[in-house]
């Protein structure tokens, strides 16, 4: 639960008090969980919804305001024999994302929700959550070539 809400937060201090905080919250609604999903799935929801908290309270601006806001998903290429870069390179990459795009990133491809799911945990939509993700896909290209980790 502290690597979810690390990757959201991308703070080590502020993963560990976003931990506390939903064990803390967890514990006092523990009567409002109804078994319909698992209990582990339970608490995962509420990390990433404490996570997020912290985030949006950054008053950093989330999404990047541009007029062509919807783009187009690129059709992944064949993967590559060797990959180029290290796990700890792309780790590193994803740190230095914008907000937005790593939440999305990391919602999608690491927590394995949907964009329907992500669009409304975050309150965008679900093309909004696919733009961002193919954005963030984009910028963590940009970043591992740029070398400059």
């Amino acid at each position: 639960m502290y690597n979810v809400g690390y990757r959201i937060v991308n703070n080590a201090d502020e993963a560990k008090d976003v931990l506390q905080d939903s064990f803390i919250s967890a514990f006092h609604n523990l009567e409002s969980y109804r078994g319909e999903a698992a209990f582990g799935a339970w608490i995962k929801r509420i990390v990433v919804n404490k996570a997020i908290n912290i985030v949006n309270r950054r008053r950093f601006e989330r999404w990047p305001e541009q007029e062509n806001f919807d783009v187009k998903e690129d059709a992944d290429p064949e993967e590559p024999d060797v990959y180029p870069f290290k796990v700890e390179e792309v780790r590193r990459a994803i740190e230095r994302l914008p907000d937005g795009y790593r939440m999305v990133l990391s919602l999608y491809l690491l927590e394995g929700y949907d964009h329907g799911e992500i669009g409304e945990i975050l309150g965008i939509s679900e093309s909004t959550s696919k733009s961002q993700y193919n954005r963030s896909k984009k910028k963590l290209i940009e970043i591992l070539k740029g070398g400059s980790l």
